[in-house]
């Protein structure tokens, strides 16, 4: 971990692990990733560095208010479009949760060449998406 660590460094790539927080400090990486399944209350320790950032990832109200409560920076809300479980947000749900959220927000999930103009319409924050970079 500690190789990965000093390669994102040298290269100036962002490194978040996932659902550990003291491994995160202690690795001394940019951040932790907290994921929709984890429900735990991860408080924010006064010891972090100041650019320290809390990421993660919800598909409804309830995962997004567990989220505010984790202390979260940037939320992804996903899957906005069609992915391969058929499941999807859809734009106007994506904008209700979107009005309920005070941190930045990442659309994710189905997005590809041929829906990425209908991300303007919701203007999220940012976008990920794997079919997209492929």
């Amino acid at each position: 971990m500690v190789e990965l660590r000093d390669f994102c460094k040298k290269h100036q790539r962002k490194l978040y692990l996932r659902n550990d927080l003291k491994l995160a400090i202690k690795l001394d990486v940019d951040g932790l990733y907290i994921s929709s399944t984890n429900k735990d209350l991860i408080l924010r320790p006064i010891t972090c560095k100041k650019k320290f950032e809390i990421l993660g990832s919800a598909h409804n109200m309830k995962e997004i208010k567990i989220k505010k409560l984790q202390g979260v920076d940037k939320i992804f809300l996903s899957p906005i479009f069609k992915d391969k479980k058929n499941q999807r947000l859809y734009l106007y749900k994506y904008l209700n949760l979107k009005k309920t959220i005070f941190m930045k927000d990442v659309a994710l999930g189905g997005i590809n060449r041929e829906n990425l103009k209908k991300l303007k319409f919701i203007k999220p924050y940012g976008f990920a998406g794997i079919s997209y970079f492929e």
